[in-house]
């Protein structure tokens, strides 16, 4: 898993309450098991018109949010199925974080184990930074997660909270897996101990 300590991005605005996991991404790719290929699915009935032609008054659709890695949305954010698929059409478009006023539990549990930022803020903050992203051209912020602050170079900053050990995993990019595999030598002592 990728570690996130600091990153500076292009903010995508999708400013609406509880935009669900369905959403996200659509059951129809839910057939593979592989983490990655569902990036050019994300919002696919967003994104797309009837005919399948991109819809060019969607968001990621526009120009100007080409190569965006932040993403910016209601309150809610996530909720419906516990599709882990979701989190990793977001990774796989390119987002390393979305901010929102509020995530769906399991939504964000799944984005820990995915290397994905969820950055909780009140409303008022992110409904700036999306009012910023979309009125400013090609409008960037930093998230700074050893620090825990997001904040841009037109003088708009805020801190946020986050529980030390879900900070350390991302820090470190430690999944279960990799968390396991801190503890390699006692495990293997155990074994060891076991087999005789």
């Amino acid at each position: 898993m990728q570690p996130f300590r600091v990153h500076t991005g292009r903010v995508a605005p999708l400013y609406q309450a509880n935009i669900d996991t369905d959403q996200i991404i659509p059951k129809q790719f839910l057939k593979r098991i592989e983490r990655t290929g569902y990036g050019e699915f994300l919002f696919f009935d967003w994104r797309r018109s009837k005919n399948g032609s991109l819809d060019s008054s969607f968001v990621l659709n526009q120009p100007q949010y080409a190569g965006a890695t932040i993403l910016v949305a209601g309150k809610n954010f996530g909720c419906g199925s516990s599709r882990e698929h979701a989190v990793w059409a977001i990774a796989d478009f390119g987002f390393r974080a979305v901010i929102a006023p509020s995530f769906a539990d399991i939504f964000a549990n799944n984005c820990v184990k995915n290397g994905v930022l969820t950055v909780v803020l009140d409303d008022d903050h992110v409904s700036e930074i999306a009012r910023r992203a979309e009125t400013l051209p090609n409008h960037e912020i930093t998230i700074d997660l050893e620090q825990c602050t997001v904040r841009d170079e037109q003088g708009f900053s805020t801190k946020f909270a986050m529980d030390e050990f879900t900070r350390r995993c991302l820090l470190q990019g430690l999944d279960e897996i990799g968390l396991t595999l801190q503890h390699e030598a006692e495990i293997a002592a155990y074994e060891a101990r076991i087999a005789k």
